[in-house]
C-alpha cells in the first residue's frame, strides 16, 4: 500500500515534469541537500529555444516589481495544511454541494488544486482595492528600503535614484501586487478550459491588474473591461467624484469564433418594445431592419420587393437586403415580415420574444441595469433586521448578471469567490437557481478577519460587533442562512427542493504530526509519542477530509457512515472512496470492505489487529477487489 502524501501539490515538480515531456533531454538529476532530485538543465533548454531566448539586459517588454520572483515561488510551493469540517456551523451538511471555507485564500486555493483542477466554470472576486485603507495579506515579503531599491531597479548605473516619494508610490503598489499575483496564478489552474474570471477593481490598481492578468491568463484571453456605474449621485467633497468601478473579464482559453459568454435577460425598456399588433400566435415581437452593408454581397441580395399593398422597394442606396431573395420569400410565407399596419412600408423582420435568448451586453453597465452600492446595503439590511453589518457589499443584481453571462451554457457548474466578504455570490447563486432551475454550486473562501482589525473607516464595525458577530466569516455564513430561508419562504413551490445549504470547512495545520527531527533533537522519551502519527484532538472526520483533498475527491461529495463487521466506515460518493480509521481490523473486516469494491480504500497504518492481518491484506484485496487503490495514513 502507498502512503498518502498529505500536502498540497508541488507546482515546481509539476512544471519540471511538463518540461520533461516537451524536452526530455533538458531534464537531468542532481544531488540537492543530500537528495537525488530532478532538475532542469537550463543551458540545454536555452539551446532548444535559441531563436527565442532573451538574455541579460537586452531590451524587452516586461512587467516586474520587487519580489515578483518570490511571489512566483510562493504560488508554486506546497503546503502541509488541511481543511477541517465544522458541521455545527453548516446548513444541510450531509446533502449540500456548496462550500464555505475559512482561511487564507492562497493556502485554500493550493489545497483545492488537486480536487478542483479544471472544474470551476466561473470565478468572481472583489479584492482589496488598495486605496490606502484596505488590508492586504502579509505573505512575508518584508525587505529594507535598500533592498527594495536594488530589487526594483530604481538606481541607474551610476547609483542615482530615479524615482522619488518611495513610500507613496513604488512600495504601495508592490505590496498589493505581491498579494494578488500568486492568488490569481493559483486560481487559474482551477478554471475549466471554457472558464471565466471576473475581477472588480477601481482606478487605483486597474492598470496593474490588467498587466498581471495579461501575464497569467494571456493578453489574447482578455474579453472586456466592464464599467459599472456603482453610484447614483456625486460626492460633493471631491474634485471629481468617481461614479464607477471596473470588472475585468478574462477567459482561461479563448476559443476562436466561439462565444464563451451567454446572454443577459432583456431589461424593462427592451421588453416594452415588444408588441403584437397583428395578433401573431407566436406572441410578442419587435421588428428589426433587414438591410445590410454591400461589401462583398452577392447579386442574390439585390432584388425588388413588392409589399402586400403593391408598393415596390429596392435596397436603399449603398445597401443591400440582408438575405437572398429565396430566404426572403420563405420568411414572407411564414409571416415573419412586417410591412406596417397598411402593408405598404419597407419590410422589417419580426423577432419573437419567446425565440430570443436575451441580449449581448456591452461594457457600460448602468446602475439601472446592474444596480448600485446603495442597493447592496439595502439588501443586506433587509436580511439583518434593518442593521447594516457590512460596508458596501456588492448588490445581487450585479452578481446575477455575471453568473448569467458565465453559466448560461452550464447551469450545473461550480462558481468560486475567494474574497467572499459578505457572501453576495452565495445569495446570487441561490436566486439564479430558483429563477432558472439551475443546479449551480458555490465555493466561498474568506479570511476570518476580526472587525477590531478593520479600523474606524468601516462604519458597519460597531453594528456587527454589537450584534455579537466577531469576524467577517460570521457575517457571511449568517447571510447565507438568512438568504436561503428567505428564498424558500417567499417561493414555497419553486424553491422547496433548492439547495440552500453549505458545508463549512476551516483551514488548519495538517492532521499529521511533525516527525522530522535532526539527530541532536531526538531523545528516547519521544518514541512513545511517535507510535501514533495523528495529532491529538483530530477527529475521524478531520482525517476523512484530508484524505478527500489528497485523492482529489470533491469536498461536497455525499458522505455516509456505514458499519461493516462492527467497524465505522465512511462511504464517500456512493462507495467511490471508503475509509476506515478504527483499530483492530481483522481479516473478516478487510474482506467485507473489499467485497464493496471501492475505487479507493484508505485506513490508518496502525489499524490492523496484528501482523497476520497486515500480511493477508494485499491478498484479500487481490482476491475480492484487485482494482481498488489502497492507501494508508
Amino acid at each position: 500500500m502507498d502512503k498518502l502524501k498529505m500536502h498540497s501539490i508541488n507546482k515546481v515538480d509539476e512544471n519540471v515534469e511538463k518540461i520533461a515531456r516537451l524536452f526530455p533531454n533538458c531534464v537531468t538529476e542532481a544531488i540537492i541537500e543530500n537528495k537525488l532530485t530532478k532538475v532542469v538543465d537550463f543551458d540545454k533548454l536555452k539551446q532548444e529555444l535559441s531563436n527565442f531566448v532573451v538574455e541579460g539586459r537586452d531590451e524587452r517588454y516586461q512587467f516586474t516589481w520587487p519580489d515578483k520572483k518570490k511571489s512566483i515561488l510562493l504560488a508554486n510551493a506546497p503546503i502541509a495544511k488541511t481543511l477541517r469540517p465544522c458541521k455545527e456551523e453548516s446548513v444541510n451538511f450531509d446533502s449540500t454541494e456548496n462550500l464555505y471555507i475559512e482561511g487564507d485564500n492562497l493556502d485554500v486555493l493550493k489545497l483545492l488544486q488537486e480536487t478542483y483542477l479544471g472544474k470551476v466554470k466561473m470565478i468572481y472576486i472583489d479584492p482589496p482595492y488598495n486605496t490606502g485603507n484596505d488590508f492586504v495579506y502579509e505573505d512575508d515579503f518584508s525587505q529594507s528600503t535598500e533592498e527594495y531599491l536594488a530589487n526594483s531597479g530604481q538606481y541607474d548605473e551610476e547609483g542615482n535614484r530615479l524615482v522619488k516619494n518611495l513610500d507613496s508610490n513604488g512600495r504601495f503598489h508592490t505590496d498589493w501586487l505581491n498579494m494578488m499575483y500568486p492568488r490569481l496564478r493559483t486560481a487559474r489552474d482551477l478554471l475549466s478550459d471554457d472558464g471565466l474570471i471576473f475581477i472588480s477593481i477601481d482606478d487605483g490598481e486597474v492598470a496593474q491588474l490588467r498587466k498581471i492578468c495579461d501575464e497569467i491568463y494571456g493578453a489574447s484571453n482578455f474579453i472586456a473591461n466592464i464599467v459599472w456605474q456603482k453610484k447614483t449621485s456625486p460626492d460633493a467633497r471631491m474634485n471629481i467624484s468617481p461614479a464607477h468601478d471596473y470588472i475585468i473579464v478574462y477567459a482561461k482559453n479563448m476559443i476562436q469564433d466561439e462565444f464563451l459568454l451567454g446572454f443577459v435577460p432583456y431589461d424593462e425598456d427592451r421588453l416594452n418594445s415588444y408588441k403584437n399588433p397583428d395578433n401573431d400566435p407566436r406572441g410578442m415581437w419587435a421588428s428589426v431592419d433587414i438591410t445590410g452593408q454591400t461589401g462583398r454581397a452577392p447579386k442574390s441580395q439585390f432584388y425588388e420587393i413588392t409589399t402586400p399593398s403593391g408598393n415596390k422597394y429596392l435596397p436603399p442606396e449603398g445597401r443591400c437586403w440582408a438575405m437572398a431573395e429565396r430566404t426572403f420569400q420563405e420568411l414572407y410565407a411564414d409571416n415573419r415580415l412586417w410591412f406596417g399596419e397598411n402593408g405598404d412600408n419597407k419590410p422589417r423582420l419580426k423577432k419573437f420574444l419567446d425565440e430570443s435568448m436575451g441580449m449581448r451586453p456591452w461594457t457600460w453597465w448602468t446602475n439601472k441595469f446592474a444596480s448600485h452600492n446603495q442597493e447592496g446595503n439595502q439588501e443586506l439590511m433587509k436580511l439583518f433586521d434593518g442593521k447594516l453589518v457590512f460596508d458596501n457589499p456588492k448588490p445581487t443584481k450585479l452578481l446575477k448578471k455575471i453568473v448569467t453571462l458565465a453559466t448560461t451554457k452550464d447551469k450545473s457548474c461550480v462558481c468560486l469567490d475567494f474574497f467572499s466578504g459578505s457572501a453576495t455570490l452565495a445569495q446570487s447563486v441561490f436566486e439564479m437557481n430558483n429563477e432558472d432551475g439551475g443546479n449551480r454550486s458555490f465555493i466561498l473562501v474568506q479570511l476570518p478577519q476580526s472587525f477590531s482589525d478593520l479600523g474606524n473607516d468601516y462604519k458597519a464595525n460597531n453594528v456587527a460587533t454589537s450584534l455579537g458577530y466577531k469576524n467577517i466569516c460570521e457575517i457571511g455564513k449568517e447571510r447565507i442562512r438568512r438568504a436561503g430561508k428567505k428564498i424558500q419562504d417567499e417561493n414555497p413551490e419553486t424553491a422547496k427542493d433548492l439547495d440552500i445549504g453549505f458545508r463549512v470547512l476551516k483551514l488548519d495545520s495538517t492532521n499529521m504530526k511533525d516527525v522530522f527531527y535532526t539527530p541532536e533533537e531526538t531523545n528516547i522519551s519521544m518514541f512513545e509519542d511517535l507510535t501514533d502519527n495523528i495529532k491529538e484532538k483530530r477527529t475521524p472526520e478531520d482525517l476523512l477530509f484530508q484524505v478527500m483533498l489528497d485523492l482529489g475527491v470533491f469536498l461536497s461529495s455525499k458522505i455516509e457512515v456505514i458499519i461493516i463487521d462492527g467497524k465505522k466506515v465512511f462511504s464517500v460518493a456512493d462507495g467511490f472512496l471508503m475509509v476506515c480509521f478504527d483499530k483492530d481490523l481483522i481479516d473478516k473486516t478487510v474482506e467485507a470492505i473489499a467485497r464493496q469494491k471501492p475505487y479507493y480504500f484508505v485506513m490508518r497504518d496502525s489499524s490492523m489487529a496484528d501482523d497476520t492481518v497486515a500480511t493477508n491484506f494485499e491478498q484479500i484485496f487481490a482476491t475480492y477487489s484487485p482494482d481498488t487503490v489502497r492507501k494508508v495514513l
